[in-house]
């Protein structure tokens, strides 16, 4: 029998709302599980044990008096170290930012709150959020609980690796060039990239953010089931407009056709036969379902919404960023930084960046007339299988390598369209997955095609057990 703090949050909601355990029961058993495999992980660097009894006491109270506590009454979640939670320190993985307290929640904070569920602890990610890997000077490094050799995925690697091992049913990350997507996928679980929009973010103890990020940059939930990313998406997009990109759409839209395309090497990108044979497996398990699966040549454009994502991010460096990479002087996100710049360099002029931004409209065009077709588009998340852990450090050329591989990553955030990673399986000793993509605010589609793929099975815990 499963324990409890290996329940999906499913299994979790219904077993309290049936009084047949109580939240505090459920918080108990989900900080044990934390004590018992983060020292091995690193993956949760703040905890909060009181807040949490505290935050289940209240389900509990709740559900006494006949009210109705939330979406995720009593489901024990983590969130990411770089959004504010107040009272807590919103690092992002810097020693700058060790004592950076939030004054108040982030939006995404104040919906998991309102929808009932117990913060159990704040996760790990790479300094300044900026890597596919996950280490730090002010944390540490967090590793995969697969294996010590495989990167937990980045930014959102100590989410990943968390909730991958247990550690909460549902992880809260954020993506601006694969930070959900990746860690799912070197994990071993299913995370989710939401249409800009839909769930609101904001950090109220920091500056606002610059027109490149609040164009790519969204928050979204890492699971061990395809139900769980759906209750995590409905429960952090509740409403809440102190964020101007937010949109209240509805989580279902309108009947569309089941028709996908599969595109193996998107722009002639390098694939792995695993990840090809990880594909064409999600396509006919998508056939055997009652879907089209039609195999396509070309996608609308990647390369050049990669390029310019890359040259909004380096319009940064020249406004502070680099300055405060270097008063940080952490090697790796320092190189990857250099790597950048020298891969994709800033705008010449304000005329550039017009110049990009305006080109937006016309690629998110073109991929919308394209889901008219195809509602859902089967494509890889990374042309590799998972990195291993620390490979970015290993100099220019196999950075730009691993940047190549991934493309999707990169290019899809600058269009701001949902994208869901799909775990699949092991090939060898490796996790290997599929990326899902669709129309804007469509995520039902894509967790329904996902659920196609697996069959709707939750992903048993990992325990990591490598010496």
């Amino acid at each position: 029998m499963t324990e409890i703090w290996g329940w999906t949050a499913s299994e979790t909601v219904a077993a309290i709302a049936a009084r047949k355990v109580s939240a505090r029961e459920v918080a108990q058993s989900a900080l044990a599980r934390l004590d018992a495999v983060n020292p091995r992980l690193n993956a949760v660097v703040q905890t909060m044990p009181e807040q949490a009894l505290e935050a289940a006491d209240a389900v509990d109270a709740a559900l006494a008096r006949g009210e109705a506590p939330g979406l995720l009454a009593g489901v024990p979640v983590t969130i990411k170290v770089n959004v504010d939670q107040a009272g807590f320190a919103t690092t992002n993985g810097l020693r700058a930012q060790a004592n950076h307290r939030a004054p108040e929640d982030n939006p995404v904070v104040a919906n998991m709150k309102k929808a009932g569920a117990v913060i159990i602890g704040r996760t790990n990610t790479p300094a300044f959020s900026v890597r596919w890997f996950c280490s730090n000077l002010i944390h540490g490094a967090t590793y995969n609980p697969l294996g010590q050799h495989i990167t937990p995925g980045g930014s959102s690697g100590g989410a990943g690796a968390a909730t991958a091992a247990g550690i909460g049913a549902i992880g809260h990350g954020t993506d601006i060039g694969g930070s959900v997507r990746y860690p799912a996928y070197v994990c071993g679980i299913h995370g989710l990239r939401p249409t800009l929009g839909r769930i609101p973010v904001w950090n109220p103890s920091l500056p606002e953010r610059d027109i490149g990020p609040q164009l790519m940059s969204v928050s979204g939930p890492l699971a061990r089931s395809l139900a769980d990313v759906r209750l995590g998406l409905h429960a952090m997009s509740l409403p809440d407009h102190r964020d101007p990109w937010y949109v209240p759409a509805p989580h279902d839209g309108p009947e569309l056709p089941r028709h996908a395309a599969l595109c193996v090497a998107p722009e002639g990108m390098k694939v792995d036969p695993a990840v090809e044979k990880a594909l064409r497996e999600a396509a006919a398990r998508l056939k055997e379902a009652g879907w089209t699966v039609e195999e396509v040549d070309a996608l609308p454009p990647l390369r050049e919404p990669a390029r310019l994502q890359g040259m909004l991010w380096m319009e940064l460096l020249h406004r502070g960023v680099m300055a405060a990479v270097e008063q940080e002087n952490e090697p790796a996100s320092l190189a990857v930084y250099q790597h950048l710049a020298k891969l994709t360099p800033p705008p010449a002029d304000l005329a550039e960046l017009q110049d990009a931004l305006t080109a937006r409209a016309g690629f998110v065009r073109q991929w919308m007339q394209f889901f008219t077709r195809y509602p859902v588009v089967l494509l890889p998340v990374c042309g590799e299988l998972p990195f291993d852990n620390e490979e970015d450090t290993k100099g220019f050329d196999r950075f730009r390598d691993m940047l190549d591989a991934q493309l999707t990553q990169v290019g899809l955030p600058f269009i701001g369209v949902p994208a869901l990673t799909v775990t699949t399986g092991m090939a060898g000793e490796w996790p290997v997955g599929v990326q899902l993509a669709g129309p804007r605010y469509r995520e039902d589609v894509l967790l329904a095609a996902g659920e196609a793929i697996t069959g709707g099975a939750a992903i048993p815990a990992i325990d990591p057990n490598w010496s």
